[in-house]
């Protein structure tokens, strides 16, 4: 009885600690959530963790250090992604390439309710659990596409092209341009997550993709470099 109790508060503590450092995160990021949007974090982060004792979604299993490299992390990118020209303000269809744990798809979709999120991977234990989560937390606005992402065809396996692509720690930034360029919409943007600034990517870019910033991302807690990479190709029209 008396290690029930004691593993019951320890599991209180531990959620009160991640709720903590979540709300220091957001705070940080200047990112403002409604209660149910909050625990949708919180909730995604339990169920990324019971799925990876068996699944092994992610070499990350302390729930602190999870909710620091993954959820603050995908939530580091939120504000740029979401900027656009001044006066458009119509919601945006995002493919989230080799997502994985659904980082940062799932991420995007809780905090953009308005956005259409499409999470996209290969392997089929990783779309299984992208599936769960979508149903879990009640995420409409979420899609799951199991496959190769230079197979998807928009109009087919997706409604449109995409105005937004964005990976994290997918693949080298030649082969993700090559790979996702056919998904995207006239004027969408690549943006790419990276840790250290990868320069030596950048220069092995075809020449018809243009650069058009690299950000250096400031995540909370985190004592790491992060990267933010957005690309264009100009000639996808």
């Amino acid at each position: 009885m008396t290690g029930a109790v004691d593993r019951k508060r320890g599991a209180s503590a531990e959620s009160a600690l991640l709720a903590g450092l979540l709300d220091e995160g957001l705070a940080t990021l200047r990112i403002d959530l409604d209660s149910p949007q909050r625990q949708q974090l919180l909730d995604y982060l339990t169920l990324l963790g019971k799925w990876n004792a068996v699944y092994n979604l992610t070499a990350i299993r302390d729930p602190r250090q999870m909710m620091i490299q993954h959820i603050l992390d995908s939530l580091s990118i939120v504000a740029h992604l979401a900027l656009r020209p001044e006066g458009e303000n119509r919601p945006l269809d995002v493919l989230d390439v080799g997502s994985g744990g659904g980082l940062p798809g799932i991420v995007l979709a809780i905090v953009q309710p308005a956005w259409q999120v499409v999470v996209n991977d290969i392997v089929q234990k990783k779309s299984a659990f992208q599936t769960q989560a979508k149903a879990s937390l009640g995420l409409a606005n979420l899609s799951v596409v199991n496959g190769r992402v230079e197979s998807l065809q928009p109009g087919v396996e997706v409604p449109r092209p995409f105005d937004i692509i964005v990976s994290r720690a997918f693949a080298e930034l030649v082969d993700f341009v090559e790979l996702a360029r056919n998904a995207l919409a006239p004027d969408g943007r690549l943006w790419a997550m990276k840790g250290v600034r990868p320069d030596e990517e950048i220069a092995r870019l075809p020449a018809d993709v243009e650069v058009l910033q690299v950000i250096r991302l400031k995540v909370p807690a985190l004592d790491a470099e992060r990267h933010l990479v957005e690309i264009r190709i100009p000639s996808h029209r």
